[in-house]
């Protein structure tokens, strides 16, 4: 009987150290892809890559449900061991609500065009904060427990009988500073000092919006005059100010413009071609309109209050020529297109912005001038722009051209339609 309870156990210790070891694999493949994915270095690096990264990142997150619902199976019996461990039991909590965590939170975010901004914007702040105190907690967790550092040195001893082993003992007292604590301090204190300042970084760039806006704005480095004069929809905001946080995304360097390397032009198939300098363009007759700002990654600003000139002006003004079935835009970084059907490009809330709550739009956001399409996510709304071009056929613009879709409705309906 006791031989039968031995092996009982043995095995049922094998299915646990099975579960961690996967679970460990996985949930380290889940942060590195997961940390690269927002970066703008990686977003270029990657190019089409980062959309099967991104895909692989749902499939194993996904995954990571089967080992969790494993555990789950075998968690009564697992708790009833740890009756006379508080600590391990508090650990094996803390880990099921970062899993499960993780797993619900990034559910909502691969289905965001489903369930909306309004499930995918709380989502992802879930999904970061527990990213950010749940991969030091698991990295130091699973670091802590390897097999070299919780059992002590063993040596064999040659016995008449059998081989026996038996600790090695050092010393007759005690070390003061064991070598698991020193490990644990050394990787507590790293962990700190390498992932403290972002997550500081990142926890004030959630609760501060209205702020780092306003300080976006102060360290412009756009260097255009005279500033745009506000209409009175603006100042103070029409929409009450945005609700929200913007995260910077960018493949390039954020340009810097004054005013002798900025203009505004539109041509391509048009019967009247323009180009404006910065002077001449901010006298142009502007429009304010309040709108929700949704990106694809799964956040969304509210209630912006922008000013510009609507799209479908600038192309009565211009004259489409009949040939003309695309609309493309040009950033002036040099590098992004992207573009819409005549027939999206005619929409009533299609901007071409140059206000953002009665303030100019900063270059982190896209200033002095950037395309904004409300019922699009914001790929489509080209930062920087300074050229519209009509030209026949596709344009497959930069993100499209990495495996994003060519159509970017918000709206599940307006997927459907097109």
């Amino acid at each position: 009987m006791n031989e039968w309870l031995a092996k009982l156990r043995k095995g049922y210790g094998k299915k646990l150290n099975f579960i961690h070891r996967w679970n460990a694999w996985m949930v380290a493949f889940l942060a590195f892809s997961g940390l690269i994915l927002p970066w703008g270095f990686w977003r270029e690096v990657l190019g089409e890559g980062r959309v099967w990264l991104k895909s692989l990142h749902i499939i194993v997150g996904l995954i990571l449900l089967l080992p969790v619902l494993y555990y789950l199976f075998l968690a009564g019996k697992h708790w009833r061991q740890l009756k006379d461990r508080p600590r391990q039991r508090w650990n094996v909590i803390v880990v099921l609500t970062l899993l499960i965590g993780w797993l619900l939170s990034g559910v909502v975010l691969w289905q965001f065009r489903a369930l909306g901004p309004a499930w995918s914007n709380p989502a992802l702040t879930i999904h970061d904060a527990l990213t950010w105190v749940g991969l030091p907690y698991i990295i130091y967790h699973s670091v802590t427990r390897t097999k070299w550092l919780k059992e002590p040195h063993r040596r064999a001893v040659r016995t008449d009988r059998q081989t026996q082993t038996v600790k090695t003992e050092a010393s007759q007292t005690q070390p003061l500073y064991s070598r698991r604590s020193f490990i644990r301090s050394a990787i507590g204190v790293g962990l700190a000092v390498t992932m403290g300042p972002s997550f500081i970084k990142w926890l004030g760039s959630n609760l501060g919006s209205q702020q780092n806006l306003e300080s976006l704005i102060e360290k412009d480095a756009n260097q255009l005059l005279p500033a745009p004069t506000p209409l009175p929809q603006s100042l103070p905001p029409v929409g009450g100010g945005s609700e929200g946080q913007f995260r910077v995304y960018t493949v390039t360097p954020i340009p810097s413009f004054n005013n002798s390397n900025w203009s505004f032009s539109i041509d391509g198939l048009v019967n009247h071609k323009s180009t404006w300098n910065w002077e001449q363009f901010v006298k142009l007759q502007r429009t304010v309109q309040v709108s929700d700002f949704h990106c694809v990654t799964g956040w969304s600003v509210y209630k912006n209050t922008w000013e510009g000139i609507p799209l479908r002006t600038l192309l009565e003004q211009a004259g489409v020529q009949a040939a003309a079935t695309t609309v493309k835009f040009y950033s002036g970084d040099g590098e992004y297109t992207d573009s819409l059907t005549l027939e999206q490009a005619q929409m009533d809330d299609v901007l071409v912005a140059v206000m953002h709550d009665g303030k100019p739009i900063p270059s982190d956001l896209g200033g002095p001038v950037r395309l904004v399409v409300p019922k699009m996510y914001t790929y489509k709304s080209v930062k920087w722009l300074n050229r519209i071009e009509l030209i026949e056929g596709e344009h497959i613009g930069y993100w499209e051209q990495r495996g994003y879709d060519q159509d970017a409705w918000v709206s599940k309906d307006r997927t459907s339609e097109s």
